[in-house]
């Protein structure tokens, strides 16, 4: 931050070196403003205010029939009909401005400055329009507002009709001729459609939508594809897991490890009812005899049953017989899984069939389909113009009969013109502050721009940063009793210089407010 600052009133140190350079241009520049303020001529205005009627008790009733339009609308219409072309050369006429303009060129510089010029705009929201003009010369101004008010209130019906018929006319050529065009789109559509009539599909989709949805549908069943192979694959891994597991299980030399569901649930029953008959009985009793004999019947039974089983998977380990009940599940899963797999590779060789054919077709498809939306692109275009130009027809016919059957529109004079007795143009109070601080910008700037062509260094450091150089010391400048004196009648010259400007420019707004309050 310090930095900044230095660098500011270093700034300011060099400007002030070129201040009297400064006060110069200001002094230039705010006697070439204050001139130019002085010289622009004074514009006087002229104002009319005129009433629109545009009640009607048929307005309600043909809401959204015929065309009203809004105030707003009005407006725009109003300052359309009314500061158009025709309308200006004929108020120029009126005004006799034409008097003095003796060449084309005149002429039409005076019709664009007219156009201009004129203004019509609402005040506030009761259909109240106020017409306006500036010039120079207040008759002028007032010939000008007087020709335009003639001009507004001398519209009548009868050029409301005149446009109504004009638009029917127009609007009824604008449909023959719509109607030929859509004859010529409908015929070169039906004869495209037979022509190509093999690419097309029952949904509507062309070519290129067809390729991209088939494509996505290829996608799919490789996916499902390739999601079926993996799941048949892990099967076949699972299942030989499962029999190389049960094989070695049949291998081993006891039996227990064997699994034999039925004989094992009859063995774990069997124990379970030994269980309970030794809670009630003795070793020696009849019944828990028994059920020791029939457990070692069924642990018998189950070392044949492994030893045959051992017997048929050594003999053929890949037969049924030699297989669990795991393995008889698994088995059936590998074969579901082969069966899927077996579908989804002949869904994704039809749809490669199907994307093969069709990126075939696409090769001319961009031609074809261009051509369609061409076609259609014009046809829909032109039937959306056909039904708009029939409504607005019909639209039109209704305004007209509403127009014969009841005035819209009744004009009212309410302030005739007249001249502002002083002018409204320009502000030169609001334009003379602006010269001035235009004049102190410039000097400001001028000032700066030599203090940049002219560098001083303020400060050793800045010499420093600037040169690279090491600096060895500095010499201060001591002013005498003469000096200090000088200095001070400078400061006080250039003071003095800098009020007499801001002094004549106070006189100046003061003798403009002079005079304006005495033509008031």
């Amino acid at each position: 931050m310090e930095e900044v600052i230095g660098h500011v009133l270093s700034v300011a140190r060099g400007m002030w070196r070129h201040r009297w350079a400064a006060l110069a241009v200001a002094w230039i520049v705010a006697i070439l403003g204050a001139g130019a303020v002085v010289a622009v001529p004074d514009k006087y205005e002229a104002t009319a205010r005129i009433f629109v009627d545009t009640q009607s008790i048929l307005k309600p009733l043909m809401s959204g029939l015929a065309v009203q339009p809004n105030v707003e609308q009005q407006v725009t219409m109003l300052s359309r009909t009314l500061i158009s072309r025709p309308n200006v050369e004929k108020l120029i006429r009126m005004a006799d401005l034409d008097l003095g303009t003796k060449s084309k060129e005149a002429q039409e510089a005076l019709i664009d400055e007219l156009t201009k010029a004129l203004e019509i705009k609402s005040v506030g929201r009761d259909n109240l329009y106020a017409l306006s003009y500036r010039d120079s010369s207040p008759d002028k101004a007032k010939r000008v507002v007087q020709s335009l008010v003639s001009i507004f209130v001398e519209s009548s019906l009868g050029d409301s009709r005149k446009d109504s018929e004009v638009a029917k006319k127009f609007i009824d050529e604008q449909i023959k001729a719509y109607e030929t065009k859509l004859e010529e789109a409908e015929t070169r559509l039906k004869e495209f459609k037979l022509r190509n009539i093999d690419m097309q599909t029952g949904d509507g989709k062309g070519v290129v939508e067809q390729i991209g949805a088939i494509g996505d549908q290829l996608s799919q069943a490789r996916l499902e594809l390739r999601e079926a192979e993996n799941a048949r694959d892990s099967a076949k891994r699972q299942l030989e897991q499962e029999r190389a597991s049960y094989s070695r299980s049949l291998s081993q030399d006891t039996s227990p490890t064997v699994a034999t569901p039925e004989i094992d649930a009859r063995i774990d029953a069997q124990k379970r009812n030994l269980d309970a008959l030794l809670q009630k009985y003795t070793d020696k009793h009849p019944d828990v005899t028994g059920a020791r004999r029939m457990i070692q019947e069924l642990e018998e039974m189950k070392r044949k049953e492994v030893a045959e089983l051992r017997k048929a998977a050594l003999a053929n380990p890949g037969s049924p017989a030699a297989a669990s009940p795991a393995q008889q599940e698994m088995s059936r899963l590998l074969a579901n899984a082969e069966v899927q797999v077996a579908s989804l590779r002949a869904r994704v060789g039809e749809y490669s069939a199907r994307y093969e054919r069709a990126r075939q077709l696409m090769k001319s498809a961009p031609q074809i389909e261009a051509e369609f939306a061409q076609l259609n692109r014009d046809y829909d275009i032109n039937k959306k113009n056909y039904n708009d130009m029939v409504a607005r027809r019909e639209s039109a016919a209704l305004s007209g009969d509403l127009d014969n059957a009841a005035g819209v529109a009744d004009f009212r004079l309410i302030d005739p013109p007249r001249t502002s007795p002083k002018p409204v143009a320009p502000n030169r109070l609001i334009l003379l502050p602006m010269a001035l601080a235009a004049a102190i910008a410039a000097g400001l700037g001028v000032a700066f721009l030599l203090s940049q062509i002219r560098a001083v260094f303020f400060d050793p450091r800045s010499l420093t940063e600037m040169t690279g150089l090491p600096l060895l010391g500095t010499v201060s400048l001591n002013l005498d009793e003469a000096g200090l004196a000088k200095r001070k009648a400078d400061l006080k010259k250039f003071a003095g210089a800098f009020g007499v400007l801001l002094l004549v420019y106070a006189i100046g707004m003061a003798l403009i407010i002079f005079l304006s309050g005495r033509a008031g």
